[in-house]
């Protein structure tokens, strides 16, 4: 397919000028991409494997900037950043014309749950097994849960607007579909969609307060199960390819630890101005306290654990509601990460508090805390209260936002949402 290039960068100016002396017409900006494809020659059918593994990327590919945007919402990061529109999230208190907020955010998310409908809605050979199937109600039920789970209320692919149950309803049912053609399909990557599936839907359903339906779905993931996110160092392509919580570490320098989670802790690492080793980069804003930079993802490669057996204990522990069982996961997580055991009080709600604190930091950076603040705010320790001064002078106190609003651009543009 021939693409006439009609725009050029700075360097590649002189060339084009030198070019032009000896060039008929725009002739010589003829060129062959071959990233662009022609859609008519594209069988969707065929390519239904492709399509899929498409839409998984377009989940691994905004990944990074979700949990970005959650860890600053939620207190695990201060924002080392200079935008206002991130301040916002920070400061909890996000207006729906927040360019970020849309960008950032709720875009590339509508976009994993759009591209995975696309393969769904194809008409797949042997729809019960096909590993097509089952990667792409994995991922949109992924993607459906992530929106039910920061965002006040969603929608999909311009739907009308669905409230948090409602949202979290249909991520259950797609990642009950991934889990049950995941099963038929009989191979080892197959199973693991359908292991990862199952882990999503024990959180929908704890979310949703069916502690008993979260309690099951928790109990058959197997043992020692992980899935993790792969992510790749390329130089030409790392917007769409590469672990953003690096790329905001290192290149822009806008995700600080938060005082929270500066501890011995070996699960948040952290490197910090004037220690050694040091940063290896500046903040995009100075922060008050200095710059401390996340090095649990310390390359543009590292992977990002999405769901794993330990997800699914904390899941069993919670719905419990068990005061010895959590209090046997805590020590366990504590021991591993090389700590004595919980001794503070052992009432129900301080034991809680104290699950959820060593939850945030084994999945710490890993998207779930937001969802964690909204189920049980009075668990979640280091989150800034309403009123309380934000870190940043000038930019005023903590707002009210336990959740993201729909951006503007979304009710204007979708007819289901748009008032007369």
């Amino acid at each position: 397919m021939k693409k006439i290039v009609r725009a050029v960068s700075r360097t590649a100016a002189g060339a084009v000028l030198a070019l032009g002396a000896t060039a008929c017409g725009d002739e010589f900006v003829t060129v062959t991409n071959p990233n662009v494809i022609d859609a008519s020659t594209v069988d969707p059918v065929s390519s239904g494997n492709t399509l899929a593994l498409s839409a998984q990327q377009n989940f691994v590919d905004m990944f990074g900037l979700l949990a970005m945007y959650g860890a600053w919402f939620s207190g695990e990061a201060n924002v080392s950043d200079t935008f206002p529109t991130r301040n916002e999230f920070g400061v909890r208190n996000i207006t729906p014309l927040n360019g970020s907020l849309n960008g950032d955010v709720w875009a590339p998310l509508s976009r994993a749950i759009a591209s995975a409908k696309q393969v769904l809605d194809l008409e797949l050979p042997n729809p019960n097994t096909n590993i097509s199937v089952a990667r792409a109600a994995t991922f949109r039920g992924f993607a459906m849960l992530q929106m039910a789970s920061d965002f006040c209320t969603g929608s999909f692919s311009s739907g009308p607007e669905l409230n948090t149950n409602q949202m979290l309803d249909s991520a259950s049912f797609w990642l009950t579909r991934g889990i049950e053609v995941g099963r038929a399909n009989g191979t080892a990557e197959g199973a693991s969609l359908a292991n990862l599936a199952l882990v999503g839907r024990a959180r929908a359903r704890l979310q949703r307060r069916d502690n008993a339906g979260a309690a099951a779905d928790a109990a058959a993931v197997p043992a020692g199960f992980e899935f993790n996110m792969r992510y790749t160092d390329d130089p030409g392509n790392r917007a769409r390819l590469s672990n953003d919580l690096w790329f905001f570490s290192f290149d822009r320098g806008s995700i600080s630890v938060a005082p929270f989670w500066r501890t011995n802790d070996p699960r948040v690492p952290y490197r910090v101005q004037g220690g050694t080793p040091a940063p290896t980069a500046q903040p995009q804003d100075p922060v008050p306290g200095g710059f401390h930079q996340q090095f649990k993802f310390p390359g543009y490669a590292a992977p990002i654990r999405l769901a794993s057996k330990l997800e699914a204990d904390y899941i069993a522990a919670e719905a419990s509601g068990n005061v010895t069982t959590q209090l046997t996961l805590i020590n366990a997580r504590r021991a591993a990460a090389g700590l004595v055991p919980y001794s503070g009080p052992q009432d129900a709600a301080s034991v809680k508090r104290e699950l959820f604190t060593q939850r945030g930091y084994d999945f710490y950076l890993e998207g779930k805390r937001v969802a964690d603040f909204r189920r049980d705010p009075a668990a979640t320790a280091g989150v800034t209260a309403t009123g309380q001064p934000y870190f940043k002078p000038g930019i005023g106190n903590t707002g009210t936002d336990t959740c993201y609003p729909i951006p503007f651009v979304e009710r204007d543009n979708n007819p289901n949402m748009r008032t007369p």
